[in-house]
Formats: C-alpha cells, sequence, structure tokens
C-alpha cells in the first residue's frame, strides 16, 4: 500500500511529467530545483528504476517512466473519487476537478463556462479547481489518460471514444488590419483574382470545409496555431487570417482591423465538452456536467453515470 511519503513523491513526479521538466515544475510544486531532483532520486530508489532522463540531456520518460505516469494518473483519479464519495457521505462536495478548454474563448458571450464555474464555486466550495488551457490535441489525449476530467474544445469531427455534450457553436470571420490593402476597399471592389493572390495565414479554423469555396484564399504563406498567433499576424498588415469574432471585436471597435466579405468567409465551429466514456464520474464531475446541462438548455443530455 502507498504511504503517504509515497503518494507525496507521485504527486512531484505527475507535476514534473506535466511541465515538461524540472525547471518548469517549480512554481507548480512551490519548491526549489534541488528538491524536484532529490524527490525524483528518491522515487526511483523505492521502485528501483529510472524514471526520466535529467541534466544536461533533454527532459524525456523512460519506457518505465510513462507507464509509472499513467499509473500514477489512475492513482489520483481514484483517490479523487474516494474523496469524492467520502464527501458526498458527509454532505459535501470535495477533491479536485481538473478541467481543460482551449485558448482565447474567455470573452465569447456564448460560453456556459464561466457561469458554471461560478455555480460549482457555490456548490462546492471546499472542492479545488484547476483550469488549464491547452491545444486541442493535449486535452483530448489528457481526458483519455486521465489527466483531465473533462475539456471544452472546437469539434471539427467524430469523437467515438468520448462522451460529447453540445455547448455552442463560435463564428469566425476572415480579418484583415487596417494596415493591409483591403482595408479601404469595399467588399465588393475586392474580385476573386485579389483574393487569389493575397496571403493567408494557415490555422485550426481553415480545416472546415467552409473555407473551400468560389474564389476562397490560396496562397497560405504563414501558419499559426493559436488565435492569439493568428492575431499577431494579421496586425502586421502583410496577412488576412480567420479569427473569432469575439476575440477580433476590440480590434474592430478600434478601428484596427475589419472582416473581409463576411458573407463568404464566415465559419461556425461547434465547441462540446468532451469526458470519458465508460469510467466511474466523481459527485464533482456530475455536478460540473449538471451545471453545464443546466446553462446550456435542453439540446444537452448528461449520459447516466458508468458504474
Amino acid at each position: 500500500m502507498a504511504t503517504a511519503m509515497d503518494l507525496k513523491l507521485f504527486k512531484v513526479f505527475k507535476a514534473v511529467v506535466e511541465a515538461g521538466g524540472f525547471t518548469a515544475a517549480q512554481t507548480e510544486l512551490n519548491i526549489g530545483l534541488a528538491a524536484i531532483s532529490k524527490q525524483i532520486s528518491d522515487l526511483e530508489i523505492r521502485l528501483g528504476m529510472r524514471l526520466c532522463t535529467r541534466g544536461r540531456e533533454k527532459f524525456g520518460l523512460t519506457e518505465q517512466g510513462k507507464v509509472i505516469y499513467q499509473a500514477s494518473l489512475d492513482l489520483f483519479v481514484a483517490l479523487d473519487d474516494f474523496r469524492g464519495r467520502l464527501g458526498n457521505v458527509r454532505g459535501e462536495l470535495l477533491g479536485d476537478l481538473n478541467i481543460a478548454v482551449i485558448d482565447n474563448t474567455c470573452t465569447d458571450p456564448n460560453s456556459p463556462l464561466v457561469q458554471v464555474l461560478k455555480g460549482l464555486q457555490a456548490k462546492a466550495p471546499k472542492a479545488r479547481l484547476r483550469l488549464n488551457v491547452a491545444p486541442l490535441e493535449e486535452i483530448e489525449q489528457g481526458i483519455l489518460k486521465g489527466r483531465f476530467a473533462a475539456g471544452i474544445v472546437p469539434v471539427y469531427g467524430d469523437k467515438s471514444e468520448f462522451e460529447v455534450l453540445p455547448l455552442y457553436r463560435e463564428t469566425a470571420e476572415l480579418y484583415c488590419s487596417s494596415e493591409h490593402p483591403f482595408f479601404a476597399l469595399r467588399d465588393e471592389d475586392i474580385d476573386d483574382l485579389q483574393l487569389a493572390q493575397a496571403e493567408y495565414i494557415e490555422h485550426a479554423y481553415a480545416a472546415h470545409q467552409d473555407k473551400f469555396k468560389p474564389g476562397a484564399l490560396r496562397n497560405m504563406s504563414a501558419i499559426a496555431t493559436q488565435v492569439e498567433a493568428v492575431g499577431m499576424l494579421v496586425m502586421t498588415g502583410r496577412y488576412l487570417g480567420y479569427l473569432p469574432n469575439h476575440w477580433a471585436r476590440s480590434y474592430v471597435e478600434r478601428g484596427q482591423m475589419r472582416a473581409v466579405k463576411p458573407r463568404s468567409f464566415r465559419i461556425s465551429t461547434p465547441f462540446k465538452l468532451l469526458y470519458r466514456q465508460h469510467v466511474p464520474r466523481n459527485p464533482l464531475l456530475e455536478v460540473f456536467l449538471q451545471l453545464i446541462q443546466d446553462n446550456v438548455g435542453d439540446n444537452v443530455t448528461v449520459m447516466p453515470h458508468s458504474q
């Protein structure tokens, strides 16, 4: 059986892996580099195996380390479930709830997340919430491996490995900055040849088939992985790029950006909540899912709890 010391060491190991290294884990753990290194060494001694590379080598997990990391995720999920059940007996909601969301969605008035978090704070004041901002692929893998209890993400295709709840749709349009030649032109004065020659930014939004229309952009000359990166490139005045309308609104109001031919270049992205199928859910996650349903409406149905 794991002792309190063992659990502490596993917690340190988990934090190091998720931070991507010893140095990056210092803020999360609030301890120094030497202490982290010693505790990982202590864990390796207890287990009798090397878990990761460090020092001058780039941080990485050994094959044994990968297995132990996944086992530690399962361990802490089980502990959270135990705390939740214990709290339920006492009439309290306890434990951790680890939720993930992609970047730059806070300004979307259609997102229910802020209201849901307010409701969760009211219903579970003693619970500890961890809200993470991460790329789509990391969120999906984190949910499947048990790192995140749930995630709110744009969904472009079938997600059969998850339980999926529809939440809202985000509208994105094609934007240019005030320094771009298109800014001073009327939409009707921008023809297909000009569009074909214009440089644009490839981004996840461009994965939509909606983008491939007559007169669509063809001259992809920059790539960005996040909304803010697209915005920075658009602001250079060289590129066109798809941006969520809620994110671009403040730039439009200041006269720094405008949408280009919004009737032709508009993308509607479904955002959904993902969580794992066929696994027990602790009471804290159950409350979170119920709050999602209450804030989104009748189009959301939470699947029955897997036992």
